[in-house]
C-alpha cells in the first residue's frame, strides 16, 4: 500500500531492509562519511577533484558533489529504484544556481553510466526552490522538494509539476511540543500526521501525478497513521521496531475517499504563497531551520574534506 524509502546514509541497512528507494541529505552523508568504512569513497572523490583543477576551493566543491555521486551511485547498487541526491542548502533563494547544480549532478551520474531517471534532485521547498524544480522537471531532471511543512508548499509545488515531495512529519510534531508545551500527542491527532493528510486529501481530489512522501518520523505510530501514503522514508531504527510489531497494518489514506471531501482548488502565485507561509508561523520557521541545518552539517563535511585535501599535500 506504500513504498519503502530508507532515510539513511548507511549501506548495511539499506540491504537488511530492501527499500525501493532512497534519500540522503548532508547530514546523512557527514555521519556516514566519518564512518571508516566508507573513507574509500571519500578518498575516491578528493583524488578526482584533485586531478580536475588546483584550486583548494574547487576542489573542495567539486569533492562535495563527487562524494554525494559516490554514495548515490553506491546506493543504487543496492536498491531497485531511485536515490535522492541534494543540492546545497545554501542556494535554497537562488532559482538559477540551484538550476545549474542540478544539472552538474545529474551530467556527473550520468558519466557514471547512471540514467536520469534514477535520480531525485532534492531541493529546499522554498519560493526559489519550486520555480528551479519547475524548470528542472522540463528537462526531464525529476526533484524532490524537501523541507516542506505546510499545504501551501506542497500545493505550489504539484502546480509546478515536480516528481515528489517530502512533508517533515516529526519535525512538525517537535515544533508543536516545544511551542504548545505538550508532551504527549496521540498519533491520530498528531499535527504532522494531519499535515501529510491533508496535502494527500488536495493530491488526489484534484487528481496531481506530484507524489507524497511522509518523512521525518519520531515513532512507529506516526508511520502506521500514515499507511497508503504513496511512499514514506523511514529511518533504520524505526524499520527495525517495525519488523517486531505483529499488529496489521490497514490503510489509512485512501484516494477514493479524498474524492468525496470539498475542496476549493487554490492557484498560488508569488504573493499568495509568500503570505500564506508568512503566517503559519510553524511552517516559516520548520523551513529556515531546517535549511541552517543542512548547510551547518554541509560545511562540517566541508572542513573535514578540506582537512583530508590538506594531508594529502
Amino acid at each position: 500500500m506504500t513504498i519503502v524509502v530508507a532515510d539513511t546514509g548507511d549501506f548495511e541497512s539499506m540491504r537488511q531492509y530492501q527499500p525501493v528507494d532512497a534519500t540522503t541529505n548532508p547530514s546523512l552523508i557527514y555521519s556516514a562519511a566519518r564512518d571508516k568504512k566508507y573513507t574509500h569513497l571519500i578518498e575516491e572523490a578528493i583524488a578526482w577533484s584533485k586531478s580536475k583543477t588546483n584550486s583548494t576551493h574547487e576542489q573542495v566543491a567539486l569533492c562535495l558533489d563527487r562524494l554525494s555521486i559516490n554514495f548515490g551511485k553506491e546506493i543504487l547498487n543496492i536498491i531497485p529504484g531511485r536515490v535522492s541526491t541534494e543540492v546545497d542548502a545554501r542556494l535554497s533563494f537562488d532559482s538559477h544556481a540551484t538550476i545549474a547544480k542540478a544539472r552538474q549532478l545529474i551530467r556527473m551520474y550520468e558519466e557514471e553510466g547512471i540514467p536520469r531517471e534514477r535520480i531525485l534532485i532534492k531541493i529546499a521547498a522554498t519560493w526559489e526552490g519550486i520555480r528551479a524544480a519547475e524548470a528542472l522537471e522540463k528537462e526531464n531532471i525529476h526533484t524532490n522538494l524537501t523541507l516542506l511543512f505546510s499545504t501551501i508548499q506542497a500545493i505550489a509545488c504539484a502546480e509546478a509539476g515536480v516528481k515528489l515531495i517530502s512533508p517533515f512529519v516529526g519535525r512538525i510534531l517537535d515544533w508543536y511540543k516545544a511551542v504548545k508545551k505538550i508532551e504527549v500527542i496521540n498519533p491520530q491527532d498528531d499535527p504532522g500526521v494531519q499535515s501529510v493528510k491533508e496535502i494527500y486529501q488536495y493530491y488526489k481530489k484534484f487528481d496531481y501525478p506530484t507524489q507524497i512522501m511522509g518523512a521525518s518520523f519520531r515513532n512507529t505510530g506516526q508511520i502506521i497513521e500514515l499507511a497508503g501514503c504513496d511512499l514514506l522514508t523511514i529511518s533504520p531504527s524505526l524499520l527495525a521496531e517495525l519488523e517486531q510489531d505483529t499488529q496489521t497494518i490497514v490503510p489509512k489514506l485512501i484516494a477514493s475517499e479524498a474524492k468525496t471531501i470539498h475542496l476549493d482548488r487554490i492557484q498560488p502565485d508569488e504573493k499568495m504563497f509568500r503570505w500564506l507561509l508568512n503566517q503559519n508561523a510553524m511552517a516559516t520557521e520548520k523551513l529556515a531551520e531546517g535549511i541552517r541545518k543542512f548547510t551547518d552539517d554541509l560545511l562540517l563535511l566541508e572542513n573535514m574534506i578540506r582537512d583530508q585535501l590538506a594531508e594529502k599535500e
